[in-house]
């Protein structure tokens, strides 16, 4: 029922901005429509940081049903009050709680047809970056993995021409978890070792665990096969 009403709350949003996703013509996922505004509503942005404190709450607690449906609200009341980066930053945590509840598709539509648009028409690069690496694990969760390995590959570009070795080794573990899906062991231990030397490099220890734990789905899956 949350779900469906916070569905419904994003279906007043209106397509008519003509932000383009930046787009490869080898890119395999066809992004089409405009972008996705929501509408004016009276209330300004302490409405929306009062919703969104609300919803930080109730995604540390697990309650994520209502997690959604705060930071929907959030989402509403920044963009009313044109906060746009504090709008980015809420459909962002909205697509995770969406990602936390498995629900995919919507996880991917508030980035890619609102998310994503946001940043661009800011110009905002680190949140295209970020966009890119959340569709990028959206997509593996769902196991469409060449959507996946496209948009951790931007992410990559990004964060290179940004100077970010977070967001960096972030897709390069990123495109080491799809290439174990696909089962090419032998290159996604170069990428995990490379992930690895990136992060002692720039002295990040915040990796460590996942860099053990593709190491372990490696072992794990090659003993399968």
């Amino acid at each position: 029922m949350i779900r469906s009403l916070a569905l419904i709350f994003l279906m007043h949003l209106c397509w008519h901005s003509s932000a383009q996703v930046p787009h490869h013509p080898d890119d395999p996922y066809y992004v089409s429509g405009g972008a996705i505004n929501i509408a004016v509503s009276a209330l300004d942005a302490s409405e929306g940081n009062a919703f969104f404190s609300a919803a930080e709450q109730n995604e540390k607690d697990g309650d994520y049903n209502e997690a959604v449906m705060l930071f929907s609200k959030a989402a509403f009341e920044y963009n009313s009050a044109k906060q746009l980066s504090r709008y980015g930053s809420a459909l962002m945590r909205l697509s995770n709680v969406h990602y936390l509840l498995n629900n995919y598709t919507e996880a991917e539509q508030v980035v890619l047809n609102v998310a994503l648009k946001n940043y661009t028409k800011l110009g905002s690069r680190s949140g295209q970056m970020e966009s890119y690496g959340q569709l990028g694990k959206i997509y593996l969760a769902a196991n469409k993995l060449t959507q996946s390995l496209w948009f951790y590959t931007q992410q990559g570009i990004l964060a290179r021409q940004l100077g970010s070795s977070s967001g960096n080794i972030e897709s390069v573990l990123g495109i080491a978890k799809v290439k174990v899906k696909k089962k090419e062991y032998v290159m996604a231990s170069r990428d995990v070792n490379h992930a690895e030397l990136l992060a002692k490099a720039a002295n990040i220890r915040q990796f460590s665990d996942q860099i053990r734990e593709v190491r372990s789905q490696i072992s794990v899956s090659r003993k399968k096969s």
